[in-house]
């Protein structure tokens, strides 16, 4: 019977009531002594406090910098577009849903690395000028998009 279930006879702990008269044990002071630090409210030594020593956060020599204007570019190879299907246009949208490029990448570079082996168009952000040269050489068209 669920609605009969409590725990053990012993087994749980009653919480500590403190401030509230000298007769609980826990009145006048509040189990904080007299007085100092300790005794006032938000009083203690934060986290990062080291007995006065520097501490380490302000040891350890800051590194680098993150650059808010940086575009992310995803760099896709000529052999890489050999595994698609003859007569589709290259998009950064298609290259998403085939999974050759992540989804939250905003621009597409098309470099020469490998030989294209079907005439395709691209659709991409830029290209290599060699890139360029394969792509005209099969017979396709590299178009370049905006942002």
């Amino acid at each position: 019977m669920l609605d009969k279930l409590k725990p053990c006879e012993g087994s749980r702990k009653k919480r500590k009531r403190i401030g509230r008269g000298a007769g609980s044990g826990h009145g006048g002071t509040s189990c904080k002594g007299h007085k100092g630090q300790n005794a006032r409210s938000g009083g203690g030594k934060g986290p990062g406090f080291e007995g006065g020593q520097m501490p380490l956060q302000r040891r350890l020599p800051k590194r680098g910098f993150r650059n808010i204007f940086k575009k992310s570019i995803s760099i896709i190879n000529l052999k890489d577009i050999n595994r698609l299907e003859q007569d589709v246009e290259i998009t950064p949208q298609a290259l998403k849903q085939k999974g050759i490029i992540k989804a939250n990448v905003k621009y597409i570079k098309v470099l020469s690395d490998g030989n294209l082996e079907k005439a395709l168009t691209f659709n991409a952000h830029s290209f290599s000028k060699e890139a360029v040269k394969k792509i005209e050489a099969m017979g396709g068209k590299a178009e370049v998009i905006g942002s």
